[in-house]
């Protein structure tokens, strides 16, 4: 929750532009300064700094809810608790589907398929809920250069030819998908930090990361103890903020 941008904690316009320009843009980057950091940066009085205090923790701070609220939220509509993958087999193992509003890690030997696996993803969000989909649009971070554009056309045409039908809903579907080619844990973490405004303006459904282990196995050798502590706070840092997207906004990560 620490990752939530400020401009959704009710701050006003002209006080988050004054902040941004500073670099504070989340909560945490908020939180973190002490009170005549606050005073300088704002502008503002202790007093009035305090209050701004107390707004940013509660915009942050998680709410209370019951084990049967819980419940009760994924029990409304249980077709939209998951992502089907049109795969019969593994949609019941999987107990429906790419469950929303958690992460789902797919791992296989090299050459398996991963990619392709999350390309067929990215076309199947893009579907009308009357389908099965999610009706909306994708991120897809790509850390090996691995995705695909003929071969995402090319899934789609496969498996849904009746529907692709047209030059235009393959265009639709396409501008529906972000690509975003991130090579190293730094940019892979500075785009992850950045999502929040982006799911919210593009109507995000999903979000495929392909893969973490590519960049974490390129930058981290675990031989040297250093780089362990490293590589566990890049993973620890990237799966937390991953974890707030998928549950503040009910998707599938």
């Amino acid at each position: 929750m620490a990752a939530k941008k400020l401009r959704r904690a009710q701050l006003s316009q002209e006080l988050c532009e004054r902040l941004s320009r500073c670099q504070i843009t989340t909560c945490q980057d908020f939180l973190c300064l002490s009170l005549l950091e606050l005073m300088k940066v704002t502008g503002q009085s202790y007093y009035e700094v305090q209050k701004l205090l107390c707004k940013v923790s509660r915009a942050c701070a998680p709410k209370m809810q019951t084990a049967y609220e819980m419940k009760l939220r994924k029990s409304v509509s249980p077709s939209s608790a998951f992502l089907s993958t049109t795969l019969h087999s593994l949609d019941r193992v999987l107990h429906g589907g790419v469950p929303c509003g958690s992460l789902t890690e797919i791992t296989s030997p090299p050459g398996c398929g991963k990619t392709q696996f999350c390309i067929m993803l990215s076309v199947l969000a893009t579907l009308p809920v009357s389908m099965g989909g999610l009706d909306g649009a994708v991120i897809y971070i790509d850390t090996e250069s691995a995705f695909s554009a003929e071969r995402l056309i090319e899934i789609a045409g496969n498996r849904f030819p009746t529907y692709f039908d047209s030059d235009e809903k393959v265009f639709c579907m396409t501008r529906s998908i972000h690509l975003y080619r991130e090579l190293t844990c730094c940019s892979v973490l500075k785009r992850i930090m950045s999502l929040e405004e982006e799911i919210i303006s593009k109507e995000v459904k999903l979000i495929i990361i392909d893969s973490v282990a590519s960049v974490v196995r390129k930058e981290f050798d675990t031989k040297l103890q250093g780089n362990l502590a490293e590589r566990s706070n890049f993973l620890t840092r990237g799966a937390s903020v991953l974890k707030y997207l998928a549950e503040e906004f009910s998707i599938p990560v």
